[in-house]
């Protein structure tokens, strides 16, 4: 008897590939509309192959209490609880339409966490029950590119369910909905007072993540820079530095200065030193290293990377980017990718060299991941990229290739020098052979000081010139950015490969951060400050990362899911019993912050400060914190940055503000719709512009102002 399986992938792209390589070319869609699926005959089977569209569930409280704490949840439909997520229906509907004529499902979902928990839900949807271990109905399929001959392999090699994946993954849905929600609500509440219309977020991740970044901004503002002074002379045009290095004392510094100078027509050579070395290539990329590299060779976006990475995997030309090996084991074919893309142009000569040096085994990095290699390129020639694949395509190839390079041949040089009794040296290295460097061009590895070859031991010199007396001030540490935060959280074990890039965006979204390098804004400090200091556990790294430690071990099979969550509750019931006993001083610390943080000018009515706030609908507008003794307010335009300028309109006496809109020129406008001399401040522009607004082309209504550009091309306010 024939079975009829029910195949599920994670993409509709994917989705296609999977149904051409099991059709040999020719698979047959069905369905009607936007939302179809494919239908395959094989000897053994009639595999339907479905594609989900991201999660079709998601976590939902059960009772509709908007208060806290909320600790009973259960998975829904996604469409059923986001509007955003309603055009997951169609493809739910298709799904359990086919779903009914099958008896074995296979999940086919990128293989980690989120693919697993993806698949698996909906296996538990369509069969009415919970997948059970090794059972013969619910299967999984894995594979790291998405190839026809690794999809054939796959599904050849299908194996029993990866069910403490899902646990391990539906545990971290769980206890990071709970967190998120029961501490969002808390502290949403301990603000109302001060804003009524804000809603506020902090989660389990998300707490510490801003932690690492307030502690660092925290020490950058309370460092104190100290001079020091260093020493400097230049001999036959090379730079030697003084060995004492960092002086700090100014008269040992002038001391030594004054040794040099009295010396400088007769420096000795006292050695140097040369010694071959070789440098040798990098690993391959993991994502981590790859939205490193991108974000420092291409400026591009660490969440930008990784959607990048993630279209050249569905389209097959890298491999699964979500990985955290830098090992490209033998079983990958890795001969015949070089020979592959020998064939683009591009990379010719340097697959000839790797081939013709027989050269198939390549560096191999530390790091290592159970489910999949380190990012590699299939072989295949991309066709139609946009400018941000084509740059990451090369970078992933170059980085590829690079592994089977030949070491770069280095000499470094040390040249050490007497100036009296000053002791200096000078470094320098010159390149024999690039190697590895000639594909992977983006290495820093450019010579420097090489005429350091032309010193003799034993010989004298003179000073070029006069001795150098450098004074500088020791610097803080730097501001992360985006990438080298991803970094440090993976350092610290915070999050997750597939998650961290999105807990920073989302800490952008809450303005608390701005910036690259980041700078944590005043209402981010504000929840830092208010938080760390009444309710630590929210903010702790050690509390998140021994959760995530845990749910590792589910995955392992070493803990149950059942145990993790109930964890996790008492932890989250433990941090909510100190937020609530703290939180009249939590809400009077941060209201005079938010106040603070969200001020803008003063009050022409009453003095106090006007600030930023939300309607219930989410309409922001400007209201006097004196509420409700003074009840004075002012409309603002819609979806727009608002800064404050310190500067004042001579018309109305309200605060001139900063209107910033995405792909608009900023400008400056003052808060009165019924000012008769509004003013309108382009202060980007070359010459600033200045344009005096009658209150009759203004708006008296308070609703939203724009900025047009009248046929003088002339910008004038209006409806």
């Amino acid at each position: 008897m024939s079975h009829n399986i029910l195949l599920i992938a994670e993409k509709p792209s994917v989705a296609l590939r999977i149904a051409i390589a099991l059709s040999n070319g020719s698979p047959k869609r069905l369905g009607s509309g936007k939302v179809g699926y494919y239908y395959v005959e094989r000897p053994e089977a009639n595999i339907y192959v479905v594609a989900a569209v991201g999660h079709l569930f998601t976590i939902s409280q059960n009772g509709g209490s908007h208060d806290y704490p909320v600790l009973d949840v259960k998975w829904e439909p996604s469409y059923k609880v986001n509007q955003s997520s309603y055009f997951t229906k169609g493809y739910l509907d298709v799904i359990r339409d086919v779903g009914r004529k099958c008896d074995i499902f296979i999940n086919a979902c990128d293989y980690d966490l989120e693919g697993t928990v993806i698949g698996t839900n909906i296996i538990k949807d369509v069969t009415g029950g919970a997948p059970v271990r090794a059972s013969s109905a619910s299967r999984r399929m894995k594979f790291s590119t998405t190839t026809t001959p690794d999809l054939l392999n796959a599904y050849s090699d299908v194996g029993e369910i990866d069910i403490d994946n899902f646990y391990a993954g539906e545990a971290r849905h769980i206890i990071d909905w709970l967190w998120g929600i029961n501490l969002s609500r808390a502290l949403t509440s301990a603000l109302r007072k001060y804003e009524k219309g804000k809603a506020l977020s902090i989660g389990r991740v998300q707490g510490p993540t801003l932690s690492v970044l307030a502690e660092r901004e925290a020490e950058i503002e309370h460092f104190k820079p100290e001079p020091y002074w260093k020493l400097y002379a230049n001999v036959n045009s090379t730079r030697f530095v003084n060995e004492r290095g960092e002086i700090f004392d100014k008269k040992e510094a002038e001391s030594a200065l004054n040794e040099s100078e009295q010396n400088k027509e007769a420096v000795l050579i006292k050695s140097v030193g040369r010694e071959e070395t070789k440098r040798y290539p990098y690993p391959a990329f993991d994502l981590t290293s790859l939205q490193l590299e991108a974000s420092r060779i291409l400026k591009m976006d660490p969440s930008v990377t990784l959607s990048v990475a993630q279209s050249l995997y569905e389209r097959s030309y890298i491999s699964y980017p979500r990985t955290a090996s830098q090992k490209l084991p033998p079983t990958l074919g890795l001969q015949r990718i070089i020979e592959e893309i020998g064939k683009n142009g591009i990379y010719k000569k340097y697959s000839e060299a790797i081939i013709a040096r027989k050269a198939f085994r390549p560096i191999q990095g530390k790091k290592t991941d159970e489910a999949h290699p380190a990012i590699f390129p299939t072989g295949i020639e991309p066709k139609s990229l946009s400018k941000d694949e084509s740059a990451l395509y090369d970078l992933v190839t170059r980085r590829f290739l690079a592994c089977f390079g030949e070491p770069a041949d280095m000499v470094k040089f040390v040249v050490k020098a007497d100036i009296g009794k000053e002791r200096y040296s000078a470094s320098g290295t010159t390149i024999l052979k690039r190697g590895w460097m000639d594909v992977y061009h983006f290495v820093k590895g450019e010579e420097k000081n090489g005429s350091i070859e032309a010193f003799v031991e034993g010989e004298r010199r003179r000073i070029d010139g006069s001795v150098e007396l450098d004074e500088q001030e020791t610097k803080p540490k730097r501001r992360f950015t985006k990438a080298s935060l991803i970094a440090e959280l993976e350092r610290i074990n915070l999050g997750t490969k597939a998650t961290r890039a999105s807990i920073i965006d989302t800490l952008f979204k809450r303005n608390y951060l701005e910036g690259n390098p980041i700078n944590v804004t005043k209402f981010g400090m504000t929840v830092y400050k208010a938080l760390s200091k009444n309710c630590s556990m929210i903010m702790s790294i050690d509390t998140t990362r021994q959760l995530e430690e845990d749910m590792d071990l589910i995955s392992k099979g070493k803990k149950s899911e059942a145990e993790v969550i109930k964890e996790g509750k008492e932890i989250l019931l433990k941090a909510i019993e100190t937020f609530d006993n703290n939180k009249e001083r939590i809400a009077k610390e941060m209201g005079a912050s938010f106040i603070d943080a969200n001020a803008i000018g003063k009050c022409p009515k009453c003095g106090k400060e006007l600030v930023i706030r939300k309607s219930k609908i989410g309409k922001q507008f400007v209201a006097c914190s004196g509420y409700p003794n003074c009840t004075n307010t002012y409309p603002l335009p819609q979806d727009a940055k608002i800064l404050p300028t310190e500067n004042v309109c001579d018309g109305c006496n309200t605060p001139m503000i900063r209107i910033i809109r995405k792909g608009k020129p900023p400008f400056d406008m003052d808060l009165d719709p019924a000012c008769t001399k509004h003013t309108i401040i382009f202060p980007n522009a070359k010459k600033k512009k200045e344009k005096e607004v009658s209150k009759d082309s203004k708006k008296e209504t308070g609703k939203k102002e724009t900025v047009k550009r009248a046929r003088t091309k002339k910008r004038i306010v209006g409806d």
